[in-house]
């Protein structure tokens, strides 16, 4: 299904694409910093938003209109009307509030609908919200690099998995690490001329920043899927791949997070595999033919 049509099913079935909260994620490290005290406040206080005028807002965030209006436009709205509108629809309708968490109450198919509709709005939230731009400099790093490390931990760590997987079935050659210490020691060889992935929802593992820190320290380029664009990572990147997962507090699991990691992965697959595209399909071919042997 293409970007286009995956977002109009989401729309005809009820979920919002790139929310507000999703598209102010996006471009938060872009902003100024005037603009950021707005983007701190609404993120705190969507609720109170909405009821705010846009002098109400300005004077609490010690900025002025015109920073309010310049923050709406740079999120895509017209103004700060339509921000508010939108901002109403994501934090007060809970009747379109895909976000929901499982409770006792609910029977089977409810449950099974919510884990659904969970998994199907952090894939569309983070296909709103992907930097293709980004996107297409996380595939030059990766193609002109020396070497290739691949970090994550639980959940991130089964997704890191999935890279080193696909890398390797386009004749890519990485390495993955799963545990801190393992992560630690890799670092310490890394140059100038290679890459890290860092893979971290939270973007606040400890392990991960460590990790990344070293090998910052020692002059590689990296590369983080996050799901938080202010967090101790995402300030580690060079290059940064947001992703849109909100987790619930009961039985999620890490599964919308690790669903939005993983398409943000297969779309570094797909882009790497266009930009060397008779080879891939070579590399994708040959080590199929390999897997073949050992199904009956």
């Amino acid at each position: 299904m293409s970007a286009t049509r995956t977002k109009e099913y989401l729309i005809d079935e009820g979920f919002s694409v790139a929310s507000c909260l999703s598209r102010l994620k996006k471009i938060y490290l872009s902003l100024r910093p005037a603009e950021k005290k707005v983007a701190d406040y609404v993120m705190a206080n969507g609720q109170r938003v909405i009821y705010q005028s846009i002098t109400d807002l300005a004077a609490v965030t010690e900025t002025s209109d015109a920073t309010i209006i310049r923050f709406c436009r740079l999120l895509g709205y017209s103004g700060y009307q339509e921000l508010k509108i939108a901002l109403a629809r994501e934090l007060v309708a809970p009747s379109k509030h895909i976000h929901e968490d499982i409770n006792p109450a609910d029977d089977l198919g409810t449950a099974v609908r919510k884990a659904f509709q969970a998994n199907m709005q952090a894939i569309g939230d983070t296909l709103g919200i992907l930097d293709i731009e980004a996107l297409a400099k996380a595939i030059d790093a990766i193609l002109n690099s020396r070497q290739i490390n691949i970090y994550g931990i639980g959940v991130s760590g089964l997704t890191a998995q999935d890279l080193y997987y696909k890398l390797l079935r386009i004749g890519i050659s990485s390495q993955v690490y799963t545990e801190a210490h393992m992560q630690a020691v890799s670092t310490a060889l890394l140059t100038q001329d290679d890459v890290v992935v860092g893979i971290s929802h939270s973007g606040s593992t400890k392990d991960i920043v460590d990790t990344l820190e070293m090998a910052k320290a020692q002059g590689a380029k990296i590369i983080c899927i996050t799901n938080h664009s202010r967090s101790p990572v995402a300030k580690l990147a060079d290059i940064l791949l947001l992703t849109a997962a909100e987790e619930t507090p009961f039985g999620s699991g890490g599964m919308p997070s690790m669903m939005a990691q993983l398409c943000v992965i297969d779309a570094l697959f797909v882009g790497l595999s266009l930009r060397r595209y008779d080879q891939a399909v070579e590399f994708i071919e040959r080590t199929g033919e390999t897997v073949k042997k050992k199904k009956y």
